[in-house]
C-alpha cells in the first residue's frame, strides 16, 4: 500500500531526524537519490550523463538546495549544467557552491535547448499557485526537455492537489521520504508523471495518520471473499438491485453483469427490467425477498424508487443520487455508500462542478461528512472516503487529523470512461457489500478491481461495459493468484 502524509508532518519528520544526523545529511540523501534518477532518465533522452544539457529552475527553499546539490552530482559525470534562479540574491549557499565547485554554471534566463529541466521552485510548503517569477521560468521550459519535479511540480499543492493558476507539469517526480497527496490525487496527480519515491529515513520518525493511501493489487486481493466448505448462495450473501427503467433498460443488464462478478452468492433484481436480465442471465433471482444489501439507482430515471427500509448496506449511484438529502441518509442505521460522478458530487453539495473537479480531495471529504456516508467519487483518480468519526467535520473547520485516510485508486485507463462502465462498478461495488465487506473496502476493492478490468479489456483499444464486467473474473484473479 501506498501512503501520502500532510506537509505538518513531513515537516515535523524531517525536523526530528536532522536533529539525528550531521549537519546537511538528510538534503544530501534526497540529492542523491535525485540525481540517480536524472541520470537513468538522461540515459533515454539523451543516451548518456556525459555532454547531456541540464537546466536547473531554483528557488529560495530547500527545494532550490536540492536541485542544486542534484545538479552538482550531474555535473560530475561530466553534464552541462546551467541554473537558474528566480531570486539571485535567495539562492540556498551550500548547494550553490557545490554546484560551481564541479563546473555547473549560473545563468540569467533559461536556455533554449536542454535534454532535462530539474524542477526545483517551490517545495511542498507552497500554497496558493505560482509567484509571477516563478510562472515566467515555468513558462520558458524548453520544448521536447523532459521534466523532472523534485519531491513536487510546483504549482501543485502537495496536500490536497488542488492547482492555482500556472504549474509545472512533469514526466517524473521525485519524492523525498513518503508520497504526498498531491502526487496521488487529480488535478496534481495529472502533473506529476511518473512518480519514484527516495527514502530518506523519515519512516521511522513519521507520525500523523496518512492523509491518503493506495491499495496495490496484494491489498486489495487480500480483502476480497472467499467461499468455505460451507458456504452456499445465501451465507455467501444476496445482493438487491434497484436498477433500469423503460428509458434505460441497459442499465439494470449492466448492473447485474458487475454484481454477478462481485462475490455475493445470488443476485436479487427487483426492477421493471426483469425480462431484459432473464434474457441475458436467467441465474438472477427476480423480486422481492432478503438482501445482504442494496444497489439504488443506475438506470432508474427520473422516478427514483424510494430507499430501501431494508437495514443492510445500500449503494446509491446515478439517478438515485438525484433529490438525495443528508437527513434520508443519516436516517438509516446501517451503511450507505454514495458513488457520485463530479457532476453528481456537484448537485448533492451545491457547488459548480468544475469546483468539485478543482479539489477533488476536499469534495469527497466534504460530501463523506455532509451526508455521515461513505463516498466513492469517480474520475480521473477515484477516491473514497469514509466519513469523519470525531470530531464531525464541517466545511468551515476542517481538523484534518482526525479524518481517517481517503483511498485513491491506482487502476484504470480513459478508456473505462464509456457509457454503462459505472454501472457495473455499482453492481461490483454492491455485490462486495453484500458478501460481507465494509463500505470503504467494497468501494475500494471495486474500483481496483474495476479499473484492472478496464485495461485488461481495452488492451489499448475502445471498450464497452460489458466487455468490462466480462473482464473482472481476470482482474480477480490477478490479485488474488488465483486463490
Amino acid at each position: 500500500m501506498r501512503t501520502a502524509h500532510r506537509v505538518e508532518d513531513v515537516r515535523a519528520a524531517e525536523r526530528e531526524l536532522m536533529a539525528a544526523l550531521p549537519e546537511g545529511a538528510l538534503m544530501q540523501r534526497a540529492a542523491a537519490g535525485l540525481a540517480a534518477h536524472c541520470a537513468r532518465l538522461l540515459g533515454r533522452v539523451a543516451g548518456k550523463v556525459s555532454g547531456a544539457r541540464v537546466v536547473l529552475l531554483v528557488g529560495a527553499g530547500d527545494n532550490g538546495g536540492d536541485a542544486l546539490y542534484a545538479g552538482a552530482r550531474l555535473a560530475r559525470r561530466g553534464a552541462g549544467v546551467r541554473a537558474v534562479p528566480m531570486d539571485p540574491d535567495r539562492v540556498h549557499g551550500g548547494g550553490l557552491a557545490a554546484l560551481l565547485r564541479a563546473g555547473g554554471r549560473v545563468v540569467d534566463t533559461v536556455p533554449g535547448r536542454a535534454d532535462l529541466v530539474l524542477d526545483g521552485l517551490v517545495g511542498i510548503g507552497g500554497r496558493g499557485g505560482l509567484r509571477p517569477a516563478a510562472a515566467d521560468l515555468v513558462a520558458r521550459i524548453p520544448r521536447g526537455a523532459a521534466v523532472v519535479a523534485v519531491d513536487l511540480p510546483s504549482g501543485v499543492d502537495a496536500d490536497t492537489g488542488e492547482v492555482a493558476g500556472a504549474a509545472v507539469t512533469a514526466d517524473v517526480t521525485v519524492t523525498f521520504g513518503t508520497y504526498k497527496p498531491g502526487l496521488l490525487v487529480d488535478p496534481g496527480a495529472s502533473r506529476a508523471g511518473e512518480v519514484h519515491l527516495v527514502d530518506i529515513g523519515l519512516g521511522p520518525v513519521l507520525r500523523g495518520r496518512p492523509a491518503v493511501e493506495s491499495l496495490d493489487g496484494a491489498d486489495a486481493g487480500a480483502l476480497l471473499p472467499v467461499p468455505t466448505a460451507d458456504s452456499d448462495k445465501y451465507r455467501r450473501g444476496v445482493v438487491g438491485l434497484l436498477a433500469g427503467s423503460a428509458q434505460y433498460p441497459g442499465a439494470a443488464v449492466l448492473t447485474v453483469a458487475g454484481a454477478l462478478r462481485g462475490g455475493a452468492g445470488a443476485v436479487r433484481y427487483a426492477g421493471p427490467a426483469a425480462a431484459g436480465v432473464l434474457a441475458r442471465y436467467p441465474e438472477v433471482l427476480i423480486g422481492t425477498g432478503r438482501v445482504q444489501a442494496w444497489v439504488l439507482g443506475p438506470g432508474v430515471g427520473a422516478e427514483r424508487p424510494p430507499l430501501p427500509a431494508d437495514d443492510v448496506p445500500l449503494l446509491v449511484d446515478a439517478d438515485g443520487l438525484r433529490g438525495l438529502t443528508p437527513e434520508a441518509v443519516r436516517a438509516r442505521t446501517a451503511p450507505t455508500l454514495l458513488t457520485p460522478h463530479a457532476g453528481e458530487a456537484a448537485a448533492l453539495l451545491g457547488v459548480p462542478r468544475a469546483a468539485v473537479e478543482a479539489a477533488r480531495l476536499r469534495s469527497v471529504r466534504e460530501l463523506a461528512d455532509r451526508f455521515g456516508a461513505t463516498v466513492l467519487l469517480k474520475g480521473s483518480t477515484t477516491l473514497v472516503a469514509d466519513p469523519a468519526v470525531s470530531p464531525a467535520v464541517s466545511p468551515e473547520v476542517s481538523p484534518e487529523a482526525e479524518v481517517s485516510p481517503v483511498r485513491v485508486n491506482s487502476t484504470g485507463s480513459s478508456w473505462l470512461a464509456t457509457a454503462g462502465s459505472g454501472d457495473v462498478l455499482s453492481g461490483l461495488a454492491g455485490s462486495l457489500l453484500a458478501a460481507g465487506l465494509s463500505a470503504l473496502d467494497a468501494a475500494s476493492v471495486a474500483a481496483h478491481l474495476h479499473g484492472r478490468a478496464g485495461g485488461l479489456a481495452a488492451r489499448g483499444a475502445p471498450v464497452t461495459a460489458h466487455e468490462i464486467a466480462l473482464a473482472v473474473p481476470g482482474a480477480w484473479r490477478a490479485v488474488t493468484g488465483g486463490r
